[in-house]
């Protein structure tokens, strides 16, 4: 932060004042506003709708390589949805697993998976002494709960305007063998927005772990979730491992749920021949086969990635306004102030703002009394301690527009708020 030049020379408790009046203005409309999660809005939800009328009773549930979708088998998925995921992701179809509706879901079980039974040949995590995972910050809470629920430590690394910071990446996996991985949102990663450089996935893929077992879990959840003209590009980290002869070290997965349905997508994980056995021997005995008329209804819907890609243009179009007047309202309201800075992607769901040192959890609070809701402030950290108190994820997408306009506003003037309180006002 620059200072808060913009308050030298002022009367705070009289800035203090303006501000406060306008807040109880709006608290007294006993609003009730959400913006605490990435999930789309009924206007994205609607753009789905045609999806369920691709099939009716009479359809033909016959694929290549499934007699009838509606029965058992196909335990790693239909061969056309895995053509389709292969093909998102730039890798070969053999290497492609098609799940149930959630990404998370894959990378829960991929980590209970091998806490029990283990990989590279190494002891399962469970019996080994002590496990850790680095875990970049601001990073997604929702792999942060999935590590704290194994008992797995975490150690933040700091988030760079291109990724992780690498150097500290390298070292600490290079030095301690009880380091097994590391979360990765590649793409307009949560909630920053942050595209992993060409020279951060080189980095990846050319580690060289202390432990045999060292997984990246690469999380593409955004890879095709682009607001601009000017989308990220993000290099194929498969294309490099194969390079370096480090296959087994990443494991990528992704889903339809801010594609198609959040409750009713389609999940996919890709992985080397050797991560998908262990895989399998686990899925095999949880389940005989996921959802096939789902991933039918997909394929069926889309034809090929060029499908997926021209609906992506329909979310485009609802979304691109909601960041427009996010980031306008920042700007027009905070720059200059010295008491925030905030990020401005190209895609994905959230902005990151990181208001003054010790102000998160005020501002947070101070919105909840007015009637808007946040993601609360230290989720983006492990442990949900933030140690400076500054990060705040804003998720723009739920809201109607009316409401996310009214919300940013309420927004602002809480971080103007709690800055002057801070400065003894």
């Amino acid at each position: 932060m620059s200072g808060c030049t913009a308050f030298e020379g002022k009367n705070l408790n009289e800035e203090y004042g303006k501000l406060r009046e306008a807040y109880e203005g709006y608290k007294a409309q006993g609003l009730a506003l959400n913006m605490a999660r990435g999930k789309p809005g009924a206007e994205q939800l609607n753009i789905s709708n045609d999806m369920l009328t691709v099939l009716t009773p009479s359809s033909d549930f016959t694929t290549s390589d499934c007699p009838d979708c509606r029965n058992y088998g196909n335990l790693d998925g239909l061969d056309n949805t895995k053509e389709l995921f292969a093909e998102l992701l730039g890798v070969d179809k053999k290497n492609v697993f098609v799940g149930g509706n959630s990404s998370l879901n894959m990378m829960f079980d991929t980590i209970a998976c091998f806490m029990e039974q283990g990989c590279s040949g190494e002891k399962p995590w469970n019996k080994q002494e002590k496990i850790k995972f680095l875990c970049p910050a601001p990073g997604y809470d929702r792999h942060f709960g999935v590590t704290q629920y194994f008992g797995v430590e975490m150690i933040a690394v700091p988030m760079t305007k291109t990724g992780p910071d690498m150097d500290i990446v390298e070292k600490l996996v290079s030095e301690d063998a009880s380091i097994k991985g590391i979360w990765c949102v590649p793409k307009y990663s949560n909630p920053q927005g942050i595209t992993y450089s060409d020279e951060t996935v080189r980095r990846f893929a050319a580690l060289e772990p202390a432990a045999k077992d060292f997984r990246i879990m690469w999380d593409n959840a955004y890879i095709i979730h682009d607001i601009t003209d000017t989308p990220d590009t993000l290099l194929n980290i498969f294309d490099e491992v194969k390079k370096t002869g480090k296959e087994d070290m990443v494991l990528e997965f992704c889903s339809t749920s801010k594609i198609t349905f959040p409750g009713a997508g389609v999940a996919a994980m890709a992985a080397s021949e050797n991560n998908l056995n262990i895989l399998k021997k686990r899925y095999n005995r949880q389940t005989i086969g996921y959802d096939k008329i789902n991933m039918l209804r997909h394929v069926r819907y889309f034809g090929d990635l060029n499908g997926v890609l021209a609906h992506m243009q329909k979310h485009r179009a609802v979304l691109e306004p909601r960041f427009n007047m996010v980031l306008e309202t920042l700007d027009r309201e905070l720059s200059g102030l010295g008491i925030a800075e905030w990020t401005k992607p190209n895609g994905g769901y959230f902005v990151s703002i990181d208001v003054m040192k010790g102000c998160a959890k005020r501002v947070v609070a101070l919105c909840k009394e007015a009637g808007v809701v946040l993601t609360g402030a230290g989720a983006t950290y492990p442990y949900g301690s933030d140690p400076d108190d500054s990060n705040i994820r804003l998720a723009p997408t739920y809201p109607p527009v009316e409401e996310l306009e009214k919300a940013m506003n309420i927004f602002c003037i809480c971080v103007k708020m709690a800055a002057l309180e801070k400065l003894g006002a």
